[in-house]
């Protein structure tokens, strides 16, 4: 009896083992759905083309088909990815995929309207962003520059020297799972938030939190001193281990005025240079973009001269000459940028579009620089990157070609034509690598960011048509959309509270501790397997193990050098961040315009 069971058990062995057996079939569905005019398209996972249906909530089939082409390897145990082509489901509705004994996730055909659902749930993660908590930030010290231990790390050597104060920096936006406060995040998410309410978002609330985010960015911008503001707290604590950071310990943000620990109770605030000295160029960009943006849109015309003042002020100040390491936050290798002529283009074109706007005569000198800076970085950063928060091209290309139109003549450094050709060319860059991904995705998966860039790409072929009338790279924008939102080989949707199947556990402080879903918080998504080669490190102190059983459900599914992890541990992947969440509100609100 003994050796029957054991020849049974290895014949269980054999049977299941990937070598020997077919693998598992999934299918991958953007869970959100499609507008009815929508390219629609979902993804098997299988060991050959099956036949698939599509099935309404009463379950009656409403299409059949069979799998088509190939679309490649995923990893060893999905060796084949095969399209499944749903555009002929038209009528409104919710449904499933079937095929191969699975199911998929459910998702809807519905007016392009309905991408405001998950639109105001990103709009409610920002309501929960919000510094209510931070007394000291009310009359917060200034200090010079820390010194770190190294260029890749956030540890600070010595002590930090005060060299100013009070200011008041209370209120903005934590910049992602952590409490810090940073203007160049906050001006990137701020400059969104405003061209969404002006690009017809419907939100209510999103009014009210893009000003909060202007309340904040006009605290970080002294005008009387010519002073910018960059970051409220620090990373770490000292290599000394004197004093401790915001990133040392895990807690709720109420706690913090009560610590023990002098940095994490009056938190230090740091300056982009000395007052009245040239700004970083990317800081006065998007900073004057953001204050141009509210001018556009602010009913009141006295007010928005005053809103357009202030960007005025700021983008005067940019630093555009021996520009040398560009100010982001301290230390520069949480937010590396290198690219800033983009910012010089956007916030001229929106100061432009504003001072159009209000009939006042410096619009076509601001017109100028803007055409000025865009032809600039067509000569020097073109081909390098595609939306995100380090290269806003794409939104100062769009907007600059409408003030443009608007000016109606004369000679400027730039055409309309190279604008709109290197808007295509961005687009084809994602378009490149989708065509070599089996889930068509054009944003690269196995670095940081994939999950902005690809709302990135889909914004920018919403751009792209608004300002050529081009539709072809509209299918491409959904897909990027739909693989954000399931459409990918892990088949989960990167944004909490979104889908069947959406992320569930979070780097985020405010939700471990609380246990309430972060709804609408946007992760990174899918990173560099390599990154995880030491595993994912303990809990924290107070950090409540999330999955609860410690289980990577995902690991299956790593592949093509990359890796998603839902787990609390994973920063890498599962942290959600402001940045994150306003380029994919932007490109919602430009794809719930329909045709």
């Amino acid at each position: 009896m003994k050796l029957a069971a054991a020849l049974t058990a290895l014949s269980v062995l054999i049977a299941g083992s990937p070598a020997m057996a077919e693998s598992a079939s999934f299918i991958r569905v953007d869970q959100v759905g499609f507008a009815p005019e929508e390219a629609k398209e979902a993804y098997l996972m299988a060991d050959r083309p099956l036949p698939f249906t599509v099935v309404d909530r009463r379950g009656r089939v409403v299409l059949r088909g069979t799998a088509g082409r190939d679309l490649g390897k995923w990893n060893d145990t999905y060796r084949h990815v095969y399209r499944l082509d749903l555009s002929r489901l038209r009528t409104p509705g919710s449904y499933r995929v079937k095929a191969g004994g699975q199911t998929s996730a459910e998702f809807a055909v519905a007016p392009s309207i309905a991408l405001s659902l998950p639109a105001a749930k990103i709009v409610t993660f920002f309501g929960g962003q919000r510094d209510r908590w931070h007394k000291g930030d009310k009359a917060a010290s200034v200090y010079d520059w820390p010194e770190f231990t190294g260029p890749d790390t956030d540890q600070i050597k010595g002590d930090l020297t005060k060299v100013g104060g009070p200011v008041d920096v209370s209120g903005g936006w934590f910049d992602a799972g952590d409490y810090l406060k940073f203007t160049h995040i906050l001006a990137y998410v701020d400059t969104l938030l405003w061209a969404a309410k002006r690009d017809g978002a419907i939100d209510p609330r999103l009014r009210g939190e893009a000003d909060h985010g202007l309340k904040f960015l006009d605290k970080m911008w002294d005008e009387t001193s010519k002073t910018l503001y960059i970051q409220v707290g620090i990373g770490a604590g000292n290599a000394e281990g004197t004093f401790a950071g915001d990133h040392d310990i895990w807690r709720m943000p109420e706690e913090d005025d009560h610590s023990t620990e002098k940095y994490i109770r009056d938190r230090p605030v740091f300056r982009a240079a000395a007052p009245g000295q040239p700004i970083s160029p990317n800081l006065a960009g998007r900073t004057a973009a953001a204050f141009a943006l509210a001018a556009q849109v602010e009913p009141d015309r006295g007010r928005a001269r005053e809103l357009l003042e202030k960007g005025a002020s700021v983008y005067a100040m940019a630093k555009t000459e021996n520009v040398g390491p560009l100010v982001t936050s301290l230390p520069h290798a949480f937010y590396p940028e290198s690219v800033w002529r983009d910012d010089m283009e956007l916030g001229g074109a929106e100061l432009a579009l504003a001072a159009q706007r209000l009939r006042d005569p410096r619009a076509g000198e601001w017109l100028r620089q803007a055409a000025h800076w865009a032809g600039e970085y067509l000569k020097h950063d073109a081909g390098g990157d595609t939306f995100n928060l380090y290269d806003v091209s794409a939104l100062g290309h769009a907007d600059l070609v409408k003030a443009i139109r608007q000016a109606r003549g004369g000679t400027l450094p730039v055409t309309e034509r190279q604008l709109v050709g290197d808007l295509r060319a961005q687009l084809e860059i994602g378009a490149a690598r989708a065509a070599q991904d089996p889930f068509q995705a054009g944003a690269r998966y196995d670095q940081f960011d994939s999950v902005p860039h690809a709302f990135g790409l889909a914004a920018t072929s919403r751009l792209y048509r608004s300002v050529s009338g081009d539709r072809s790279y509209d299918s491409f924008g959904t897909r990027q959309r739909g693989w954000a939102f399931g459409a990918n080989a892990w088949g989960v949707s990167f944004v909490s509270g979104v889908g069947d199947d959406a992320i569930t556990c979070p780097h985020y402080q405010m939700s471990n501790l609380t246990g309430r879903p972060p709804t609408g918080a946007v992760v990174n998504g899918p990173n560099s397997a390599s990154l995880f080669d030491d595993g994912l490190g303990g809990h924290m102190d107070r950090m409540s193990p999330c999955p609860a059983d410690g289980v990577d459900r995902y690991a299956p599914f790593t592949g093509r050098g990359s890796r998603f992890v839902d787990d609390v541990r994973s920063w890498q992947a599962s942290e959600p961040a402001d940045d994150f969440a306003a380029v994919a509100l932007y490109a919602l609100t430009l794809m719930s315009r329909g045709g």
